[in-house]
């Protein structure tokens, strides 16, 4: 089946992605090490640094990258009594997609919104915001879960916790060196102790600058090019599981209105292609920009009025 497929992938690409990242920060670390401090052996000992911190980090990302999600979102759990509407929903959708029943949050917000997290459909959570339940009606409620049903059981999850975890280590080690390169001058004193091998350095400090600036765009690139796709499968696996693709359709349009004027304020860039609509740029133009997380909803509802007629015919 088609969603078997998506999860393989899912699957090979988080690993992919573990590997290249630590790759590639080893190597950034190493370039660092040359560009910004005196001996050449000191590349080496900072790209080990590297290796050694974003494995550590991948790890804390893979075990407990959703609890981080969750604490940046300021998310509460609760339990069946706090919203029984919201727990029967959750728990029809999980029979559907044959799941765990994964853990219920909700955010304190009158922004509407949602969004799935986890490693894998035994350590899942949903979350949702007090605005989202507030706006919708059960079958509309019931459309939204389903999309983010399909995210867990697709391992989409995975894939997105890792992403913004390992992406926003990789623009931190950035970061930090820029900020070093321009308060303390990095390799310039290297140059002076060294006597020769000043254009040597400078290259080496352009190829690092270079890098440095460039890391951060191309895994975000990376993160949103993986986001938007993931976005269009969950809207069909949302229609398999409710059989209602207007459901879903008719959430997105009242999410989509209502975010014109209610931003969600716990969102960030590195939480945002988390959510079913973008939190930040809520309604996105028609043409999907390269740095759009989200294809344009207009599309999405679109091609899931499509649905309806197909089913109705």
């Amino acid at each position: 089946m088609l969603y078997e497929l998506e999860i393989e992938r899912n699957k090979k690409k988080s690993v992919w992605l573990v590997v290249l990242m630590i790759l590639f920060m080893t190597v950034l670390g190493y370039f660092i090490g040359l560009a910004a401090f005196k001996k050449g052996s000191d590349g080496l000992y900072i790209a080990l640094f590297a290796l050694i911190f974003t494995g550590v980090w991948a790890l804390i990302s893979f075990f407990q990258g959703d609890m981080i999600v969750l604490l940046l979102s300021r998310a509460k759990e609760i339990k069946h009594d706090d919203n029984p509407q919201l727990f029967n929903v959750v728990e029809e959708m999980s029979i559907a997609a044959g799941i765990p029943m994964p853990r219920v949050f909700v955010i304190n917000d009158p922004s509407p919104n949602a969004f799935a997290t986890g490693r894998d459909p035994n350590h899942s959570a949903v979350c949702v915001t007090t605005g989202l339940l507030n706006m919708l009606n059960r079958d509309e409620l019931q459309g939204v879960i389903g999309h983010e049903m399909t995210h867990i059981r697709n391992y989409d999850i995975r894939l997105s916790v890792l992403l913004a975890v390992l992406v926003g280590a990789i623009a931190l080690i950035s970061d930090y060196f820029l900020r070093y390169m321009f308060f303390f001058g990095g390799g310039r004193s290297r140059d002076r102790d060294e006597g020769g091998g000043g254009q040597g350095q400078l290259i080496i400090l352009i190829i690092t600058i270079a890098l440095a600036i460039l890391a951060p765009i191309i895994g975000k690139l990376i993160q949103l090019s993986i986001s938007r796709k993931r976005e269009y499968l969950a809207d069909a696996g949302s229609v398999e599981l409710t059989r209602n693709p207007m459901g879903l359709a008719s959430a997105l349009e009242k999410i989509a209105f209502s975010a014109k004027e209610h931003k969600l304020k716990v969102a960030n860039r590195a939480t945002q292609h988390l959510y079913i609509v973008n939190p930040l740029k809520p309604v996105e133009k028609k043409v999907s920009g390269l740095f759009s997380t989200h294809p344009p909803i207009e599309e999405r509802i679109k091609k899931l009025k499509e649905m309806a007629n197909l089913s109705a015919e």
